[in-house]
């Protein structure tokens, strides 16, 4: 089962739309799920994403016009428990402690968070976290190096998570790979 994860694109504040070589790879017909950390900040962005899945899953960002995105969203694709949350109201800002405390809450295996526009994805305490970054390089203002342009495609088989990171580097896509399984609960 093939994930789109993806956020922070802020279309059109800060960036008109996507990378093209972006474009060109999310096609319709081969995703059946997008997860997005919100700032998508208007309509026309998620009518956008309806056209790659028809399942697609958003919470809110710190900039979108959508009131009724929720600040914090569970979905369970295959075996996986996936959190979503922006990641504004994560204090300090992409703090492990602190998205671990949010992870606890939701009770889930993944934790997707957005907001820093900086790419990230490790294990902590058995769970899997990962920020998908600006799929447009939007501008962060809590970032000094600048913001590379990033999504990422998870591909959900069995108890196994294999995710490709997509970056915009010096006007290529690079790809890299990374994979996580989900560890056996011990019997009681």
């Amino acid at each position: 089962m093939l994930v789109l994860v993806i956020g922070d694109l802020h279309i059109p504040q800060r960036n008109h739309s996507l990378p093209a070589k972006f474009k060109k790879l999310l096609v319709p017909g081969k995703i059946q799920h997008i997860l997005c950390t919100g700032n998508l900040c208007t309509k026309e962005t998620f009518d956008y994403l309806k056209t790659l899945a028809s399942d697609v899953h958003i919470v809110k960002g710190d900039f979108d016009e959508n009131l009724n995105y929720p600040e914090l969203k569970v979905v369970t694709v295959g075996q996986f428990r996936i959190g979503l949350c922006h990641g504004h109201q994560v204090v300090p800002w992409g703090d492990t402690e602190s998205l671990a405390i949010v992870q606890r809450q939701l009770d889930v295996d993944i934790m997707i968070s957005g907001h820093t526009h900086r790419f990230e994805a490790f294990e902590h305490e058995g769970r899997f976290y990962v920020n998908p970054g600006s799929a447009t390089g939007a501008f962060s203002p809590i970032s000094s190096a600048g913001v590379q342009p990033s999504f990422l495609l998870m591909d959900i088989q069995s108890s196994t998570v294999v995710t490709y990171v997509y970056q915009l580097i010096d006007g290529e896509v690079k790809v890299e790979r990374i994979e996580y399984k989900k560890p056996v609960a011990a019997a009681s």
